[in-house]
């Protein structure tokens, strides 16, 4: 359909205020809010999360999709939640206590968001008594930690070992800089991402 072409259009070119526009027109023309979502924002964030890992487009133009999709959904959130519209999954994510670093924790709440998950946000220096209480909140489907600094990744384990002794199983995958399959594997994480989109598609497989 034309209308949900040109969302995806705008929203891969990060035009945030025709994405806004064309959102309304939508609704105007009696498409449904899941519709929109799924065959326009969705689709489009698809593209711009491909165009990234082939090194097309870089966090920049990550950040600007983000932020046209994110205006649409604000219009779009509560008739999704009103029509009762489910999420692939639940993502509760946070850089661990100590690290202020948080442009990979967003680009890739940004891309998990675009794949069709809720996203709980816990911010920056998350302590690992949050990450439990929250967790027990939420009841997310995966947890997301990520650190940039050297200094920092040890406490990746420490939330882990704290969320088991807790009884809580929730898949747990780790990502940043410093990171390596060998480190995750050494603090019993779940899935080590590589990358924002990385992480994306083992997430997709895993929880399949």
């Amino acid at each position: 359909m034309e209308i949900l072409d040109s969302i995806k259009e705008n929203l891969i070119s990060g035009e945030a205020d025709d994405v806004v526009e064309l959102t309304n027109t939508a609704l105007d023309t009696g498409l449904d809010a899941n519709q929109i979502l799924k065959d326009g924002l969705l689709e489009g964030m698809t593209v711009v999360g491909d165009r990234f890992k082939e090194g097309l487009f870089f966090i920049p133009e990550v950040m600007m999709a983000a932020r046209a999709m994110t205006k649409s959904l604000e219009i779009l959130d509560p008739l999704l939640a009103e029509a009762g519209v489910k999420y692939r999954g639940t993502l509760l994510i946070g850089t661990v206590q100590g690290d202020l670093h948080d442009i990979g924790k967003n680009l890739a709440a940004i891309l998990f968001r675009g794949a069709g998950f809720k996203i709980v946000d816990l911010g920056s220096s998350v302590t690992i008594d949050k990450f439990i209480t929250k967790a027990k909140e939420h009841n997310p489907d995966l947890i997301g930690l990520s650190a940039l600094l050297t200094s920092t990744m040890l406490n990746m384990g420490l939330v882990i070992k704290g969320l088991r002794e807790n009884n809580i199983s929730t898949p747990v995958i780790v990502g940043g800089a410093p990171l390596t399959q060998e480190f995750a594997n050494s603090i019993n994480a779940d899935i080590f991402a590589s990358s924002a989109s990385d992480g994306v598609e083992k997430a997709l497989v895993a929880l399949s």
